[in-house]
This record gives structure tokens, C-alpha cells and sequence, in this order.
């Protein structure tokens, strides 16, 4: 029936492609489940990376409405608001749009706190306070600036990330 080679090799060859036509619509099919896998798995990341941003927003403008009612004194704020704002995961450079409170927080951040603090014996402690209370006031307007509109960045960041969420 078939007696001739070139029918042979045709079929063989048909049976090669439906065969390799299979294999590359398996990976296809694969390469779009881990697309639509990592697209997931980006978009939890995005929501979990929002969702801290919230809380880290809500804390800064706790701490600039307690700077602004004098509740909070400069440098405890300073020093919470810097470490705050670094730890903020969607936003960059607020160094640079906020320079007053991080400098003053650089200049401080090596003032030893709470038991460490305690354990300085009292001319220490009043040398370290001296040179904070005379930075503090050198800053004091600057600071008072970039609280300002560390607030107004504050409040409007958390409504686009509360827009974002819904």
C-alpha cells in the first residue's frame, strides 16, 4: 500500500509536529498559570506594602499633631518621625522633602535613651541635654516648617492609599 519512502517520512514528520504542537501549548498553558501566578502573588505584595504604609501614616500624623500642640517635644518627634519615615516602603526621598527633621534626628541619634540614658551620670546627662536644648533651638523654626508640610504630605498620602485600597 504505502510503498513509497517519502509517505513514510511525511507522516513521520506530520506525527513530529502534532507532537511538538502538544508539548508547546502544555507550556504555554503552564507559562500563563505562572504569569497569572506571579501577577497574585505581586498584587498581595502591593496590598501587604499599602496596608504598612497606612499604619506608618497614622503614627506620623499622631506625632505631628502632638509636635504641632506641643504635646511632643522636638527631638523625641524628630527622632520618631525620622525612623517612621524611613521605614515607609512606597515612599522615597523624604529626606529631602523633610531635611530639618532629619537632620536634627542625625545629629541626636547618637544620644543615648531610656536605661542607657539612666545609667549617664548626672554632668553627662546635663551636657547631652545642653547640646540637644541648643540644636533644638537653632532648628526649632525649620522644624516647625517641615512639620508643617510633613502634616499636609501625611494627610494626603493617606488618602491616595486609602483610594489605592478601596
Amino acid at each position: 500500500m504505502f510503498s513509497n519512502p517519502w509517505i513514510y517520512l511525511a507522516l513521520l514528520g506530520l506525527a513530529i509536529i502534532v507532537v511538538l504542537a502538544a508539548i508547546a501549548t502544555k507550556l504555554l498553558r503552564q507559562l500563563k498559570q505562572q504569569t497569572l501566578e506571579q501577577e497574585k502573588q505581586k498584587a498581595a505584595q502591593q496590598i501587604a506594602l499599602q496596608q504598612h504604609d497606612q499604619k506608618i501614616i497614622a503614627s506620623v500624623i499622631i506625632i505631628v499633631r502632638a509636635m504641632k500642640e506641643e504635646q511632643c517635644d522636638l527631638a523625641e518627634g524628630c527622632w520618631r518621625l525620622s525612623v517612621l519615615l524611613d521605614s515607609l516602603k512606597l515612599s522615597q526621598d523624604l529626606n529631602k522633602q523633610f531635611p530639618t527633621v532629619f537632620k536634627f534626628y542625625e545629629a541626636i541619634k547618637h544620644m543615648p535613651i531610656l536605661e542607657a540614658r539612666k545609667k549617664l551620670d548626672k554632668q553627662s546627662r546635663m551636657k547631652l541635654d545642653f547640646e540637644r536644648m541648643k540644636l533644638e533651638a537653632e532648628l526649632a523654626e525649620d522644624i516647625r516648617k517641615d512639620i508643617e508640610l510633613l502634616h499636609q504630605y501625611a494627610n494626603e498620602r493617606k488618602s491616595m492609599l486609602s483610594d489605592a485600597a478601596a
